[in-house]
């Protein structure tokens, strides 16, 4: 192997416990970007990495229980694409609405919305979708209470003002998902903003 694949190597081996999802563009300091090419696609092919995408890399880690290659952690990998890219991405309101116990329905595909284009990508074999959002939704990205405006969007002002909805998240989320939510009222649609006063009402004192 080459200085520059060694060096690679030695990054990828130090981050997260193997869990860390790579691109080219995290190994530019090593080389110039044909040398790094270079040195991921002979990694790949001398199984020291495994290729989970177009562009993404990861540590190969075998399961026992399914007798192969470990599923990578798709949230790593989206990260890795956003970094990758330039872009922010997030769950759609479907899988936020899921991942908040607020529904029971799971998207055939994965999906996530982003401020980049809208396309569909093969990661690590599953088919992950991502469609373009405006401003009004991604300012959300990276904040918090992301996953709670995305599932009250999906959800709707009618279903989303259910006092079901409204108890479980009041019960469950925690107290800086809820900050971010009164921080932030002024970026919610108007119907949402009763809703998440209501959600957060016992760390209203606290704004």
């Amino acid at each position: 192997m080459t200085g520059t694949a060694d060096k690679i190597i030695q990054r990828v081996s130090v981050h997260d416990g193997g869990r860390w999802v790579c691109t080219p563009k995290d190994f530019l300091d090593l080389g110039s970007r044909d040398a790094v090419d270079q040195a991921l696609s002979r990694l790949a092919k001398a199984g020291r990495l495994r290729r989970v995408g177009h562009g993404l890399y990861a540590a190969p880690k075998i399961s026992r229980f399914l007798d192969g290659p470990a599923p990578i952690d798709l949230d790593v990998a989206i990260a890795a694409l956003a970094r990758r890219d330039g872009v922010r991405i997030m769950p759609d309101g479907l899988v936020a609405a899921n991942q908040l116990g607020l529904t029971n329905a799971v998207p055939a595909k994965a999906s996530y919305v982003t401020d980049g284009y809208s396309r569909t990508l093969k990661i690590d074999g599953r088919t992950v979708r991502f469609r373009h959002a405006g401003p009004n939704v991604m300012r959300w990205a990276g904040r918090p209470a992301a996953p709670v405006v995305q599932a009250l969007r999906w959800l709707g002002p009618r279903v989303a003002a259910g006092s079901e909805i409204v108890s479980t998240l009041s019960r469950h989320l925690p107290d800086n998902v809820k900050l971010d939510l009164l921080h932030n009222l002024r970026d919610l649609p108007g119907w949402a903003l009763p809703l998440a006063r209501s959600i957060a009402s016992d760390r209203a004192d606290a704004v």
